[in-house]
């Protein structure tokens, strides 16, 4: 079985489309079928990056995990 999707751009790579995508909206200057078919793009775009995030979450609680599964860090992802 072969897949015919596009492989996906990294999360660096979406996300600069996604910055080229706002900022073409920006300007006004594109028309409407244009406008709506960026705006779809933007929202698959944002969602890979969300769903990326969210794994690099996970690797990093897991990093932070001994051998045996205990918690080496206690405090939240997002903490500074």
């Amino acid at each position: 079985m072969t897949s015919d999707a596009a492989p996906q751009p990294s999360f660096e790579e979406a996300l600069k489309r996604l910055e080229d995508i706002v900022r073409a909206l920006e300007t006004g200057e594109r028309s409407l079928d244009e406008s709506i078919s960026l705006y779809e793009e933007g929202q698959r775009l944002k969602s890979l990056c969300e769903a990326r995030l969210a794994d690099a979450r996970l690797r990093i609680e897991q990093i932070q995990q001994n051998a045996a599964g205990d918690a080496v860090a206690t405090r939240p992802f997002d903490a500074q």
